[in-house]
């Protein structure tokens, strides 16, 4: 089409686009479209691995007979004349990778584009969005996965092999595709051709969104910001370790060759700091062996398993190309040139460039792989060649992960829209937006004075060196000189710096190291006693660490504390603490948690491992009874039994606030059946119990007790006052059916007040109920206390008073900030009476969230008691991911 810029490649532009002439070239060819046409043939010839339950292509595909060997593809029984069955034989390997699956957006999309067979980029996209709706809750992808099932085959988490040209492609379709409009999705089938095949009319439509150039940016955005957080380290100098899918933990560390490339597609994206610092690792690995090796081990600093080739690999110097063209340092001249003279004198053969079978030795490889000319030499090229047109080419084209620049022409374009799309709304294409997202690369940064590199003067560039410990390799292309002993030599200087063709001119002459990113790190033994027997089910015992429970993806509990070992690292941030990351030997993701129990702490008094109270946190738990007999789900003072009737008049609930709609057994029917399906559910599995006896006493009529929890937070200021002495005992357990003990929930009296704003509260609310519920808002906390009356402290008096916020609230959330922390009431006076008179016994307050629905609860709970939270500090240090569990750690509805 003439688009991309080709020497020698003129065509005379064509009057009428329904006939477009032949090209001639200059040495006799004409060019017909022969190449297009080759393409739609192959592409057609892959359709049958499309034919899946998933929308992933198979792995495998006979050009001529198809997928005769997947017995399970719904095209197994639809092959030509002459193909093999596949049923003798070992099956064909189903598994395919995330990078395969999901690389084939670019190439298809501009095939369907040319042709105007939409069939190819429908396929492509739906095989990429199949891959990303079956990423892990915490934004991960896996390297491998099972065509046929959807399911991730192995653990891991990486963005090189086996990932990384899925994040390539993400971002590279959005930038290919923005500007054009929604492709045509109508396929007219020719009537002559009798084994014309298009997989689509096995699946829903891909929705507009799921066509959307923006989308396929949002997906990108999300990716990046789960390998930010999962996979990125510091520790050292930044790299990225491979993760367990599902919790983030450390599953292996190391880093390939392959995953050089993500620099250069973060220079893309606008992300050059990262880019920059994440590129150094790599041209310092490459400083050190004259080639990367396929794997590196962080940890033992050589070579991982003896995996020391490199067959031409283009990555390395693919990222650098990108990162000059976007910085204009000339320190990624000097590191190409390195690259170049390496490869001169180490794969040059008379017949071709060889890779290297072992980086260490130099032995060469037999063999010259097709990427070395198409990608490495071609990026090589397009690092020192500034006038070539592909680098002042203004217009969306992308090269492909082998290399090939495509663009869609334009004359396939039609007008694009005047306003921007509007960002990807369902579930799983966009989960969430970060407004530091980047859409755009930053301007080039001014060179430094006299040495002109930002690069070269960066205080972090020889963090990379000492991690690779260049300072200990000898450089002889410094030259070599005369050791103490006689008859040997030694090179005149090291690797210290980087590259080795950097010339010391390049370095400032004030240049200043920074700190290496060292981590302090805390490790914790208990003493072991072997008596102690070790709860939980067999499986965890012997598969899983001695002592530790899995009980969600992101928490684990601790079982005992005989033989615990934990480290932790002190974490900097916006505020400084403690995170566990490894526990008996079992490495912690970022977002995972400890559990311990608050009975097995409570003995434990050491500085470096100490149970604290929590001044801010308390957990307020309210009571309901729900009846299970059959035909009622009542609550509360529905439809009692005499047994209940006793409980009922120690409670009492005001609710002369409460429109009609919220009655108390409007409510109580609410509660019940609401949680009525899960109990009798539970029940029902239970009675397999001969020891339980849920089934007798729900025979009985005896009601459920069914705890609900909320998170209160204390207030501050001159008109806070301190809590109640009331806190339930580690290890309580609440009983399902039956009397609750009243030191456990000892508050059985609420009045609901509402706003509290617009007058003094009646006298009976704080004489005659112990705890007062207050909606936020209308006024200030100062005001709705000081509209409470005076009153005799007693134990049936107030005993305290639970402001309930709206989730939604403008002013910044419920109880929680943006950066997580909590969001405390403030008491900006001392508490006055209604009479203005300072309260000689002030009013104890805690806010609550959860709106309307909690306000509900809790104005009609049977019994309202508070639990204070606890955490583990050491040496003062608040250690965030250890929870300290009063059985809430699950978030199930009861204590």
């Amino acid at each position: 089409m003439g688009e991309l810029p080709i020497t020698g490649y003129n065509p005379p532009k064509a009057e009428d686009y329904l006939e477009v002439r032949p090209i001639k070239w200059p040495n006799g060819f004409t060019y017909n479209g022969q190449l297009l046409r080759l393409a739609l043939d192959l592409a057609q010839r892959l359709l049958p691995a499309f034919y899946t339950t998933t929308g992933m292509p198979y792995p495998r595909v006979n050009l001529r007979y198809g997928i005769p060997f997947y017995v399970n593809s719904p095209m197994h029984d639809v092959t030509q004349a002459g193909a093999p069955t596949g049923e003798s034989g070992p099956p064909e390997i189903t598994e395919t990778c995330s990078a395969g699956a999901g690389s084939l957006v670019l190439e298809f999309t501009v095939l369907s584009r040319l042709t105007g067979d939409p069939r190819f980029e429908q396929l492509a996209k739906r095989a990429f969005w199949a891959v990303w709706y079956r990423r892990s809750e915490i934004g991960l992808i896996g390297a491998g996965v099972d065509a046929e099932h959807g399911k991730w085959v192995g653990p891991y988490a990486v963005i090189g092999a086996g990932a990384d040209s899925f994040f390539e492609y993400a971002l590279k379709t959005h930038i290919l595709l923005s500007g054009h409009a929604l492709p045509n999705r109508t396929v007219i089938r020719p009537s002559d051709d009798d084994y014309w095949m298009d997989p689509n009319i096995i699946y829903e439509p891909l929705s507009d969104e799921e066509n959307s150039p923006d989308s396929f940016l949002e997906a990108w955005h999300h990716a990046h910001a789960a390998i930010k957080r999962h996979l990125y380290s510091d520790k050292d100098h930044p790299h990225y370790v491979n993760v367990n899918l599902w919790t983030g933990s450390i599953a292996s560390n190391w880093i390939d060759s392959l995953g050089a490339y993500y620099s250069g597609l973060l220079t893309l994206a606008g992300e050059v700091d990262e880019a920059i610092e994440t590129n150094l690792l790599y041209a310092a690995l490459w400083t050190r062996y004259a080639a990367l090796p396929e794997r590196w081990s962080v940890r033992e600093k050589t070579v991982e398993g003896g995996l020391g080739w490199w067959p031409g690999r283009p990555e390395f110097i693919e990222s650098t190309y990108h990162l000059y063209r976007a910085t204009k340092d000339p320190w990624y001249l000097y590191v190409g040139e390195m690259v170049l003279r390496d490869i001169t004198r180490r794969c040059r053969t008379e017949c071709g460039w060889a890779g290297l079978q072992n980086v260490i030795s130099g032995e060469k490889s037999d063999r010259m792989e097709s990427f070395f000319l198409g990608e490495t030499a071609k990026y090589m090229y397009l690092l020192y060649d500034d006038r070539h047109p592909l680098n002042s080419l203004d217009a969306a084209y992308v090269f492909t992960t082998e290399g090939h620049p495509l663009i869609i022409p334009k004359r396939q374009r039609k007008r694009p829209r005047t306003r921007p799309a509007a960002p990807a709304s369902t579930k799983e294409v966009a989960v969430f937006h970060d407004q530091g997202f980047k859409d755009a690369c930053p301007v080039p940064p001014k060179p430094t004075l006299l040495s002109g590199s930002n690069v070269a003067a960066r205080p972090d560039i020889y963090h990379a060196a000492k991690m690779l410990d260049l300072h200990l390799i000898p450089n002889y292309h410094a030259g070599i000189e005369a050791s103490e002993k006689e008859g040997d030599v030694k090179a005149k200087t090291n690797y210290t710096y980087f590259p080795w063709t950097l010339p010391p001119v390049m370095l400032p002459d004030n240049g200043t190291c920074s700190v290496v990113s060292q981590p302090l790190e805390l490790m914790l033994e208990f003493a072991s006693n072997t008596q102690q027997g070790v709860a939980g089910s067999a499986f965890n015992f012997m598969v899983a660490p001695q002592n530790l429970e899995r009980l969600t993806a992101d928490k684990t509990r601790v079982l005992s504390l005989s033989g615990l070992k934990l480290t932790m690292r002190l974490e900097e941030g916006m505020e400084q603490g403690w995170r566990v990351t490894r526990v008996n030997g079992m490495y912690l993701g970022r977002d995972e948690n400890i559990v311990f129990d608050r009975s097995i702490l409570e003995e434990v008094s050491d500085p470096r491992f100490n149970l604290a109270r929590d001044q801010v946190a308390v957990k307020v738990h309210h009571l309901h009874h729900i009846d299970l007999t059959p035909n009622n789900v009542t609550t509360g003072d529905a439809q009692l039994t005499s047994e209940q009737h006793r409980d009922a008049e120690e409670t009492h609930i005001a609710v002369e606030d409460l429109p009609e709609s919220r009655h108390p057994t409007t409510m109580a029917a609410e509660i019940g059946s609401f949680f009525k399906s899960w109990i009798l559910q539970m029940l029902d599995t239970s009675d397999q119990d001969p020891n339980h006896h849920a089934s007798v006493d729900l025979a009985n009529g005896r009601p459920f007790n069914l705890i609900l929890n909320a998170t209160g937070i204390t207030p501050t200021g001159l008109g806070a006052a301190p809590l109640p002495p009331v806190d339930i005992p580690s290890g309580t357990n609440i009983p399902s059916f039956g009397p609750v003990y009243e030191s456990f929930l000892p508050w059985s009296s609420v009045f609901a007040a509402g706003e509290a704003c617009s007058g003094i509260l009646p006298d009976e609310a704080p004489r005659e109920h112990q705890v007062i519920v207050i909606r936020r808002g209308g006024c200030s906390f100062s005001e709705k206390l000081a509209n409470v009356p005076a009153y005799t402290p007693s134990s049936s008096s107030l005993q305290l008073v639970i402001v309930v916020s709206d989730d939604d609230d403008p002013q910044g959330g419920a109880i929680h900030g943006d950066d997580g922390s909590y969001i405390r009431p403030l008491l900006e006076t001392v508490q006055l009476t209604p009479a203005g008179i300072p309260r000689r016994n002030p009013i104890a307050m805690l806010m609550v969230g959860g709106g309307d629905a909690t306000y509900q609860h809790l104005s009609h709970a049977v019994k309202i008691g508070i639990t204070r939270r606890y955490y583990v500090e050491s040496q003062g240090v608040r250690v965030k991911n250890i929870i300290v569990d009063d059985g809430d750690a699950l978030s199930l509805p009861r204590i």
